[in-house]
């Protein structure tokens, strides 16, 4: 049952299943004759290959308020790039692929990189800067939302009330966050939500005191959800950080960009379920355990911004303080879970706290070792200042690339 509680930071915007679905679509094809509405899409090449991304393009197809669908194509070849052209042409919206890995936009990437200010790593923080790059450049969207691909229960309702917020004129918001409860197949999900962010900001609460920055993100129901939704005219200002820290991260320029009643977040789906993370105990560099190094280094980098302090005192203080907070949370939802007959393993969810712990001192010194780390991309605005014609020719060259 949808509830209508308040974090007191954070707007939020429940679902109370009070009136259809229909209701929001017939609003957006209004909202839209003003305010023109795009969508980004962020895929790997293997994504075209799930049945995921298959499910969503078909629901996509009859979405009546978009105005263009952006598609960010990493690791695909040439002959890979002509089948996602087929595979997205049952779009009835106009749509572009950035095909990243081909030569018109490694060009522009290598001249970047002449100036020191191409991304410095491949992922999706960089395939979304380069996809919101494209759509400044085409000048044609006044509200952009971003999901992912493997999201395998997709809907129409899922999409309507992500944009919803910011594409209603008569609302304040410019940039919108999407909600929901990670349960699928009878247990629960979103881990690094649960085990490392909720845990990690109350010990950092303890450790460094109250900060309104750590009272900000703990508003967000669910700070790690990949779907969110902006006004354009935010665009040239956010820095994407080339990491997976890329959720943490935008959430930061949220809140140093905006005023607090700007941001929203909104439940988009009553169960929500997409690919998941291998937890990675043996490779520090794949999976959650990479994960959850990168979310908690952009926490330490954005503190220390603020003039907080770290030293490696503070980091040993910070791990035994979330060890004790993760493992009460872990009783919690253990309780959660028998009322709702949903499977818990608790020695699974304790193995991944142990990771996150050691991991957060890890971060701790890589973040002391290494203070002139700088993981954002640029933002476009200085782009465009060091550049002034790179975004018309990535307009061309995406162009090019899907003529």
């Amino acid at each position: 049952m949808a509830d209508f509680h308040q974090t007191g930071t954070v707007a939020t915007l429940h679902n109370l299943r009070s009136r259809d679905d229909g209701y929001l679509e017939r609003d957006l094809v209004a909202f839209a004759q003003n305010r023109r509405i795009t969508l980004i899409l962020p895929s790997l090449f293997s994504e075209l290959e799930g049945p995921a991304l298959k499910g969503i393009v078909e629901v996509l197809a009859e979405v009546p308020y978009l105005d263009e669908i952006v598609i960010g194509l990493d690791r695909a070849d040439e002959e890979q790039f002509a089948y996602a052209r087929e595979f997205f042409s049952v779009l009835p919206q106009r749509h572009r692929i950035l095909w990243n890995d081909g030569p018109r936009l490694r060009a522009i990437d290598e001249k970047l990189a002449s100036g020191g200010l191409a991304p410095s790593e491949p992922g999706k923080g960089r395939n979304v800067w380069y996809c919101m790059g494209y759509v400044m450049a085409a000048g044609r969207a006044d509200v952009i939302a971003l999901h992912d691909c493997d999201i395998v229960t997709y809907s129409r309702e899922l999409l309507a009330r992500l944009v919803y917020p910011v594409a209603n004129p008569a609302f304040p918001y410019t940039f919108c966050k999407g909600y929901y409860a990670r349960v699928a197949e009878g247990k629960m999900n979103g881990r690094v939500t649960r085990l490392l962010v909720t845990p990690i900001l109350s010990a950092l609460e303890k450790t460094i005191g109250r900060h309104e920055y750590l009272d900000y993100l703990k508003g967000y129901r669910y700070p790690l959800t990949g779907e969110f939704a902006m006004r354009a005219s935010i665009l040239p200002d956010m820095r994407i950080p080339s990491d997976w820290g890329l959720e943490i991260g935008v959430l930061s320029e949220v809140w140093r960009n905006l005023s607090d009643r700007s941001a929203c977040q909104v439940d988009i789906s009553d169960h929500y379920d997409h690919k998941h993370q291998p937890l990675s105990q043996e490779d520090p560099k794949a999976g959650l355990s990479r994960m959850s190094s990168d979310i908690a280094k952009a926490l330490f980098r954005k503190l220390a911004t603020d003039g907080v302090v770290f030293n490696s005192e503070t980091f040993r203080t910070l791990k035994a303080t979330y060890y004790r907070q993760a493992l009460d949370l872990i009783d919690t939802y253990y309780s959660d879970a028998v009322m709702n007959g949903l499977i818990f393993d608790r020695h699974r969810e304790e193995e991944a706290v142990e990771l996150f712990a050691a991991n957060i001192v890890e971060a701790g010194q890589t973040f002391l070792d290494n203070p002139m780390e700088t993981p954002f991309i640029p933002n476009w605005r200085r782009i465009n200042s060091a550049f002034p014609d790179l975004m018309s020719q990535l307009r061309v060259a995406v162009a090019a690339d899907n003529a």
